[in-house]
């Protein structure tokens, strides 16, 4: 059974003080993590592959961790002297199995040989998922001690990558707590996601009038949402409570909506004429309606002090007001 720790303490003032490092700063949860950490007082060292743009008050600094190996990490650590380091970087959905391998694996143990090999002992977040648990039947919500038993690449990998953390710890070679995300939805959610690809179809309509055609697989599945910021608030959360090393939180907003409740609301707050074409993946079996997740996150409320706190209507609405903004 993982443990999830002992009770921390409630979200309080924006009291943060030091340096933090973000890999993946540049990517969808990462941006959300460096603007709360911004926003909550810590001085934010965005790490990345490519120089994207960042807000000014950011330093960057360009770097790929799996083809350059952990030196020059270790060497970052050693010299920045950060506070914490926030994993965000890794592969999401991706049909190459290998990249997965490298980003939510490789990654994770070149991070860790390089916090060890600094002499330092940041706190370490590493940013996991929910979908390393085995699927829980309706009804069930997913807990830190549900069975770990992933059915998909991207599970696996990012299983393998929380537990090697774990080990971690439990050697004393770092200070680290995972959190488990559910499906992430906010400002900037990428178009690989269903409601992210939903958002680009309304916006690729023909203009003049006329009903956009938004093709999607069959909506029969439930999903746990969370928002972008509450699952960044909680990333602050981790940074300042000590009791929370060696722990496994789920984060996510505790309650299950249906997929397709998800895209109407898209549609409806977009404002956008559209017609919503559901149609199978060729050789792929739909997923049924008992394809339901839940996810507990009273863990999370007792040892982070942390809840979510934004409704579906406000990360869709963010998700929106942000692509329709890029137009």
């Amino acid at each position: 059974m993982t443990q999830v720790g002992v009770p921390g303490r409630p979200d309080g003032p924006d009291t943060g003080s030091g340096r933090v490092v973000v890999l993946g700063a540049t990517g969808f949860v990462g941006g959300h993590v460096g603007a709360a950490l911004d926003a909550a007082g810590y001085e934010v060292l965005a790490v990345a592959r490519r120089p994207l743009k960042t807000p000014a008050s950011w330093r960057f600094r360009p770097m790929d961790l799996v083809h350059g190996g952990p030196e020059a990490l270790t060497s970052l650590i050693e010299t920045e002297r950060p506070v914490a380091i926030v994993n965000a970087a890794g592969e999401v959905w991706s049909p190459d199995a290998e990249g997965m391998r490298r980003n939510n694996e490789l990654l994770v143990d070149r991070l860790l040989a390089a916090v060890a090999a600094s002499g330092a002992r940041p706190r370490l977040v590493q940013l996991g998922s929910v979908h390393e648990y085995a699927p829980q039947p309706r009804g069930v919500l997913l807990t830190e001690s549900s069975p770990e038993e992933p059915v998909s690449d991207y599970g696996r990998t990012k299983l393998r990558g929380s537990r090697a953390v774990l080990r971690a710890v439990q050697a004393g070679e770092a200070d680290a707590v995972v959190l488990r995300l559910s499906n992430v939805i906010g400002a900037g959610t990428p178009t690989a996601s269903l409601l992210g690809q939903v958002a680009a179809q309304l916006l690729a309509g023909s203009g003049d009038g006329a009903p956009a055609q938004v093709r999607v697989a069959p909506l029969r599945s439930s999903r746990d949402f969370v928002d972008a910021r509450d699952v960044s608030r909680a990333v602050v959360a981790a940074l300042r409570v000590p009791g929370a090393s060696g722990r496994v939180l789920n984060i996510a907003s505790g309650v299950s909506q249906h997929v397709r409740d998800m895209v109407d609301l898209l549609l409806a707050i977009s404002g956008r004429p559209a017609t919503l074409v559901e149609r199978g993946a060729a050789g792929l079996r739909p997923a049924g309606d008992d394809d339901w997740m839940g996810v507990d996150v009273s863990a999370a409320r007792g040892v982070l002090g942390w809840e979510p706190v934004r409704t579906p209507r406000d990360m869709v609405g963010d998700l929106w007001r942000a692509a329709a903004g890029r137009e």
